[in-house]
């Protein structure tokens, strides 16, 4: 077995590599450009790809994202977008995509479902599990990429339950 992608899908997303035994190899943020509609942040195809090609992972497992209540018809489908933009790049190159449900990934990694407090307690959970690399979750706005690394951790447990 070799190394897992995880993959919070959306704009302010991200992406972490995981060793088969659960060590963190790389995280990156979402690649994205503000070339969306109206000049919005959106998930950029090419440097998605060109990222995939240089980690080779073997699988991936992704958060199974939908419409959210309340939300706007234009975010549903910009995150929507994104969703397929993921999905096509994981398959021309290769890698076998799991979705997980937030809910899911969640108890997996002992993360109370719900929103409240929920991205805290994932940059507390990620910075627990790794804490020699603590400062890649250390600002607010690095809760995509403690998401990224702990839906990989899901996808892990996930197998060896198996």
């Amino acid at each position: 077995m070799s190394n897992v992608l995880g993959v919070d899908i959306g704009k302010k997303g991200a992406l972490a590599l995981l060793s088969p035994a659960g060590e963190l190899i790389a995280v990156e943020d979402m690649p994205t450009l503000n070339d969306g509609p109206a000049g919005r942040p959106a998930v950029n195809a090419a440097l998605l790809s060109a990222l995939v090609a240089k980690w080779k992972p073997s699988r991936a497992v992704v958060e199974y994202v939908g419409a959210r209540p309340g939300e706007a018809d234009s975010g549903a489908f910009a995150f929507g977008r994104s969703k397929g933009l993921v999905e096509g790049v994981l398959a021309s190159h290769g890698v076998p995509v799991a979705f997980l449900t937030p809910p899911a990934w969640k108890r997996a990694v002992n993360i109370k479902p719900g929103k409240a407090g929920a991205k805290d307690a994932a940059r507390s959970e990620a910075i627990r599990r790794w804490p020699e690399q603590a400062s890649i979750f250390a600002r607010v706005k690095d809760d995509g990429r403690a998401e990224a690394a702990l839906i990989a951790v899901a996808g892990l447990t996930r197998e060896a339950r198996s």
